[in-house]
């Protein structure tokens, strides 16, 4: 039996629960959101909790306001909401009604942009949380969730089994899970597509090159695009936009969320297997990355380039506040001589190195070189 790990975001629900007549839990499939809700209505009286893939709890909403009215009183869970997109309109008349907090509890795993109805009916009654694969702050071995990824299933199996259900994940996402979207691309087009992505990972996306690549239209690219990262596969890192006079590159950065997915994807089922590959460097930068991200949500996250390819990997801004991050796989960092050009443009509170290295130590310029460990907790008191 897979034993329960916390998540960071559990204390973040019961908070919005209690402020909220509606929340939304949105993610990838298997990224843990049934057994983190299960965790949290176990303390609340009487909840009533459906999953809405399962014919017997769809077979209770034949006459949805009936059920809603028969459990007007109590929490309702519905799980997997996008099978019943109807739903929403049924709900605000119910959280009008009511008038309280923590009426109900949807969990999707579909973007809001899918979801289309729920930010139209529920305006103002409803809050959105994310939640994200396992991230570095969650688990234990850092070493196995860069390579199996930070689904539970995949992270909790050993090595070759969870290869294994990484080829049955994706061939179910590409088989079942995006045709009940209603999104009409053939299974071995977009596989494709994703395998091109990964071997993509960590750079700068040129919507042209791709589709030449694939002998298809760029519109068309730029769908496959909102289509995998509206199903929280992809993360389109945005550039930073500064008022000096350099001249910045103005396209996204294109990660694939999870490595494990990555890995699985370009054949890297062993740590041999990944310390050989040439995606090394940005499959450890795809993984550190998430997790500073997912870690600090009220920062918008970014990344700099100029037109002379002064690069820096990840921006966290939140107001006037700025904090620079550079990514590095080597346990002996060499950090380039445009690293120290891109901080004066960009003007940050604090600048960090984050490298597989043994203990914290400084370097030029009063920067900081920090395992990721470390560096989270010293972010908590800098960021919270």
């Amino acid at each position: 039996m897979q034993t329960y790990i916390p998540r960071m975001k559990e204390s973040l629900i019961h908070r919005h629960l209690s402020a909220f007549p509606a929340v939304a839990l949105l993610g990838a499939r298997q990224v843990g959101k049934s057994t983190l809700v299960k965790k949290v209505i176990e303390t609340v009286p009487d909840a009533v909790y459906l999953d809405l893939e399962d014919p017997r709890d769809y077979a209770k909403l034949q006459e949805p306001q009936i059920f809603l009215e028969a459990n007007k009183q109590h929490m309702i869970c519905f799980d997997e909401v996008q099978r019943y997109p109807e739903i929403f309109q049924l709900l605000r008349s119910h959280i009008d009604t009511q008038k309280r907090p923590g009426q109900f509890l949807l969990l999707g795993s579909a973007s809001r942009d899918l979801i289309r109805q729920s930010s139209e009916t529920l305006a103002g009654r409803i809050s959105f949380i994310e939640i994200s694969p396992f991230i570095v702050s969650e688990i234990e071995d850092i070493d196995r969730l860069w390579l199996q990824g930070g689904y539970p299933v995949s992270y909790s199996l050993d090595t070759e089994l969870s290869f294994d259900w990484r080829i049955n994940y994706i061939r179910t996402f590409l088989e079942r899970d995006i045709p009940q979207l209603g999104i009409t691309v053939p299974a071995e087009t977009l596989r494709r597509f994703w395998t091109m992505l990964a071997h993509l990972n960590g750079n700068i996306v040129n919507y042209s090159s791709i589709a030449a690549s694939m002998g298809l239209s760029s519109p068309t690219i730029k769908r496959y695009f909102d289509i995998l990262e509206g199903t929280f596969i992809i993360r389109r890192l945005q550039p930073y936009f500064t008022n000096t006079k350099k001249r910045l590159v103005k396209s996204p950065k294109l990660y694939i969320r999870d490595t494990g997915l990555t890995h699985c994807l370009l054949g890297i089922e062993t740590v041999n297997d990944l310390l050989g590959h040439p995606g090394l460097g940005s499959s450890y930068e795809a993984c550190i990355l998430s997790s500073i991200i997912e870690r600090y949500p009220r920062y918008t996250p970014s990344y700099y380039r100029s037109s002379s390819g002064v690069e820096v990997d990840l921006i966290m801004e939140r107001g006037n506040r700025r904090f620079v991050f550079e990514i590095k796989v080597s346990p002996a960092p060499k950090i380039p001589r445009g690293f120290y050009e891109a901080l004066k443009a960009i003007e940050p509170e604090r600048a960090f190195v984050i490298a597989p290295v043994d203990s914290p130590y400084p370097v030029k310029d009063n920067i900081m070189v920090y395992p990721i460990r470390e560096l989270l907790n010293e972010l908590d008191s800098l960021l919270e």
